[in-house]
């Protein structure tokens, strides 16, 4: 048996920007695109869902937002019309103007093993998105990191 422990990714990094800053790069598709996806049909707002696409991919999941709390936390349900999962950013602001990101995600169904690997896919995917987040925010550079992820040709995905 897994505990509900065991079935949450989570992934954090420390962002050298104010809170309100690296908030609105997850609020506003004009901002998340340069370090995640590609395409959003809108703004995360209060009871609102968005379609977030990434073309490279030709994938896009729909976001429901169930929760904000402005530069404190966001929490929405994603993922495709079979499955949805939780994801919760919560925004610690630190001194000198420096922001911890924390993100988890769970609500993950199927069998221990399926549960398991939709747990480390989460962990690295949002580690991924993190580390973009970070480069984009703190130094202007777009790393292309979710584009170049799987680039295509490569079809095992490192499976």
């Amino acid at each position: 048996m897994v505990s509900e422990i065991n079935q949450t990714a989570e992934a954090g990094m420390m962002i050298r920007k104010p809170v309100a800053m690296v908030y609105q790069a997850f609020i506003d598709p004009e901002i998340t695109t340069k370090f995640w996806f590609t395409k959003s049909t809108g703004r995360l707002d209060h009871n609102q869902t968005v379609i977030w696409t990434w073309e490279m991919y030709n994938v896009s999941a729909e976001v429901i937002v169930v929760s904000l709390e402005q530069n404190k936390k966001i929490s929405v349900l994603w993922g495709g019309p079979e499955q949805k999962t939780k994801v919760d950013w919560t925004f610690t602001s630190l001194e000198d103007s420096r922001t911890f990101v924390q993100v988890k995600n769970y609500g993950f169904a199927g069998t221990l093993d399926e549960i398991i690997s939709q747990v480390r896919d989460s962990i690295g995917g949002f580690t991924t998105v993190l580390d973009g987040l970070k480069a984009y925010l703190e130094h202007n550079i777009q790393l292309n990191l979710v584009q170049d992820k799987f680039p295509k040709g490569i079809s095992d995905h490192g499976s």
